[in-house]
């Protein structure tokens, strides 16, 4: 037999397949799914209002499970749509959906690549009509998922036949969110503006729009520059769509300047911290997946890490040491400080204690969460830390520890960068060869610029974020970055100090301990976990700083127990900082100057704010942190750091040096960062500032080491009667006192360096 005809074969095939078969089986899948689609709209109902008109209450407890704070009612004013302005409502329709007036409520093609996208797990996308998000937010709920989608097209269908375009807009802008905890348009308008919906204009109302894409990214006042510049933009895209529209002279288009809006004021019941400490908590909730509305939905029990013998403790310590202490409804100076801190458990992450600021309902903005001013010297220990842990060298081969020998000139360029830096020392006083616990003490700019040159920029920030400093986008990996110049909070600083005090096993400060629904609960943040910097780089910070407790700028905070510090004083004094930590407690203090009688907050100086001259970090934010801490303490504690370097297994040791002598002595007081005088119970008056020289040893002898820094004084001003010091290498004895820092340049500048 021979082989089968292929000519054959193909018309065989093709009588299977004709074009009316394909055609016809076409047209038969099209009918059952315009059936089925009929039969979906049949059986589905328009359905009654959600659960959202009887919202439970959110609870949050101490961590002692007393009740802080209920929550929960809706922030929300019906208003009819002849209350809006006219241009308020095209501004919507702009916005969302300029196709609203002539469309049957629904977009077949946004919709299903919408639902397509839910289905492949693309995420979350955009597509639906006024409609359809009118019925989502009245009859349905924001569950992504097909089934929901489908459900929204249908009755969106509906609703169409069954009500006015005019109804259909007036309930989807009163009842879309807005942040701030405001729903609907009129909540909305007080909110972000002041004033009633009747009375928004339509740059206001172009805003107000413009923020139910991403409220919580959107609003101006809390937004980073990526979120303002985005909201920005989206804004000018809904005036522009007005004027496509016809519903917006171009003329008066061109002259609409970005309404800003005002600071956000909490709903009663928020006074004092708890409207700081429950804002706090829902965003760490956002942080772990919860969305926005659903903690607005309420019904969350939500049990934090606050203790409460110890928040009632850091109220105390900030009312005894700074506002028992300034007039704020009397001085206009003294209206412009802000405080804000944070403290951590470094064993367990435990966000113990929070301070926001003078009321939540007075102030919103929490200082202890607000990242805009810069932590400034601060920082200077994270450079250290990065030194260590990266085995850094000087310029000429010298392992870097707290003997090594730096210039601390004022004023001197840095050697080995391309980017010129010159930064000024505090009163431009130059020191001369320092060692680096010495420049620890004194905060001395000069040496840290150099440092950081020789560990190199890029590193160091890899260690500050490693340590858990956030917004690594704003970090500029430059000189300058050694003098604290990005944005951190308190929270930030306290999380990595905590670490530090941790021996370098990361801790993640977390303000939540659980957080249950009745139906789902949530997996809250990791506070500890891996070893980000060695032992020894986290070790030798810890017992640089006690330098600074001990003998340098932050001896105010000294107590009955061992702590270890760090002062910073921000550009133009604008912050003033004291971070710092025993073995069981890490707390971050910072205050800022902030004028709010604007309409926009400024950041203003400190200076003559609270004493006369500058509010330095080795003042009023040392003395909250030592008050604190004493009373966090009971009074004081006996434990001690245990640690692990290479400096404190003999005796002082001899530093690693440059050439020339090294300024041996420390003057007891620095005129603008100490008092010229002690309390008559604990000092005498200092004497005139003394230097004696010593001369340097004819070769190094590898890396020194040295014994643990010797317990400081209990007492808060140092004692020091003395007229002549022996010789000091930075790591023992006399001399309290060193100047403070500014942090927060430019590289370039010179008599105006921060210092």
């Amino acid at each position: 037999m021979g082989r089968p005809d292929k000519k054959a074969k193909k018309r065989g095939i093709r009588r299977l397949f004709t074009w009316k078969k394909v055609l016809g089986t076409f047209l038969l899948l099209g009918l059952i799914g315009v059936g089925g689609l009929y039969t979906v709209y049949l059986l589905v109902p328009v359905p009654t209002a959600n659960a959202e008109a009887t919202m439970q209450s959110n609870i949050y407890k101490y961590a002692d499970g007393t009740i802080l704070a209920r929550t929960g009612e809706i922030n929300r004013e019906i208003v009819g749509l002849d209350k809006i302005p006219l241009p308020v409502q095209h501004a919507f329709v702009a916005a969302e959906n300029k196709t609203f007036y002539k469309d049957n409520g629904v977009d077949i093609k946004g919709t299903t690549r919408a639902a397509w996208n839910t289905l492949t797990g693309k995420g979350k996308q955009g597509g639906s009509t006024i409609t359809q998000q009118y019925v989502k937010n009245f009859y349905l709920s924001q569950d992504q998922t097909a089934t929901r989608k489908l459900k929204e097209m249908v009755i969106a269908v509906k609703v169409d036949e069954e009500m006015t375009k005019n109804e259909i807009l007036a309930g989807y802008i009163n009842t879309s969110y807005y942040g701030r905890s405001a729903y609907g348009i009129q909540a909305a308008a007080r909110s972000y503006y002041g004033t009633d919906a009747a009375r928004l204009t339509t740059a206001q109302g172009a805003y107000l729009a413009s923020l139910l894409q991403a409220p919580n990214q959107y609003d101006w006042t809390s937004a980073s520059a990526t979120g303002r510049k985005l909201v920005e933009d989206r804004w000018n895209y809904v005036l522009d769509n007005m004027v496509e529209m016809g519903w917006l002279p171009a003329a008066e288009r061109a002259g609409l300047k970005f309404p800003v809006p005002r600071e956000p004021r909490p709903l009663p019941g928020m006074e004092g911290q708890t409207g700081y400490i429950v804002e706090a908590a829902n965003q760490e909730l956002m942080r772990q997946g919860v969305s926005e509305e659903d903690i607005k939905a309420g019904g969350w029990t939500i049990t934090l890490n606050i203790d409460r013998q110890k928040q009632k403790d850091l109220v105390a310590a900030v009312d005894k040491q700074l506002e028992d202490k300034i007039d704020r409804k009397g001085d206009k100076k003294a209206a412009t400080v802000q405080a804000g801190a944070t403290s951590v458990d470094p064993k367990t992450g435990a966000v113990v204690a929070m301070y926001g600021g003078v009321g939540a309902t007075e102030h919103w903005m929490s200082n202890a969460t607000r990242r805009d001013y810069q932590p400034a010297s601060t920082f200077k220990p994270i450079v250290l830390a990065s030194a260590i842990d990266n085995g850094a060298e000087t310029q000429d081969g010298r392992e870097i520890g707290l003997h090594t020998v730096y210039d601390g000139t004022s004023k001197r360029p840095v050697v080995g960068s391309e980017i010129p830096f010159a930064p000024e020392n505090e009163d431009d006083r130059s020191y001369g060869p320092v060692t680096v616990q010495k420049a620890t003490n004194s905060s001395i700019n000069s040496v840290y610029a150099q440092m950081i040159v020789d560990v190199g920029p890029e590193k160091t920030k890899k260690t500050a974020l490693a340590l858990g400093m956030k917004d690594g986008q704003d970090f500029g990996a430059t000189p300058a970055m050694s003098l604290g110049t990005m944005g951190a909070s308190t929270l930030d600083m306290a999380g990595a100090y905590a670490t530090l005090d941790n021996h370098g096993k990361k801790v993640n400060p977390a303000l939540v301990k659980s957080a249950q629904h009745s139906d789902r609960k949530v997996d809250v943040v990791k506070q500890t976990g891996e070893q980000v910097i060695s032992r020894r780089a986290a070790d030798t910070v810890t017992q640089a700083m006690t330098g600074v407790v001990t003998n340098g700028s932050g001896f105010r905070a000294a107590g009955d127990y061992q702590a270890a510090g760090k002062t910073g004083t921000s550009e133009n004094n604008r912050s003033a900082w004291f971070v710092g930590y025993t073995p069981e407690l890490v707390t971050a203090v910072a205050l800022f100057g902030e004028d709010t009688s604007g309409k926009i907050a400024e950041q203003v100086t400190l200076t003559d704010a609270i004493n006369p001259g500058r509010a330095n970090g080795g003042r009023t934010p040392a003395l909250i942190w030592g008050e604190y801490t004493e009373r966090a303490l009971d009074g004081g504690s006996d434990a001690r750091f245990e640690l692990e370097t290479e400096e404190n297994t003999g005796g002082y040791g001899e530093p690693s040096w440059t050439t020339g002598p090294v300024e041996t002595e420390e003057p007891t007081e620095e005129p603008t960062e100490e008092p010229t005088t002690a309390p008559a119970t604990t000092a005498t008056t200092p004497p005139a500032p003394t230097t004696t020289t010593a001369t340097p040893p004819p070769t190094p002898t590898g890396n020194p080491t040295t014994t643990p820094p010797p317990t400081r004084e209990p007492t808060r001003e140092p004692t020091n009667t003395a007229t002549v010091q022996p010789p000091d290498t930075g790591l023992t004895g006399g001399g309290g006192g060193g100047g403070d820092d500014e942090g927060g340049s430019t590289p370039g500048l010179s008599t105006q360096q921060p210092r």
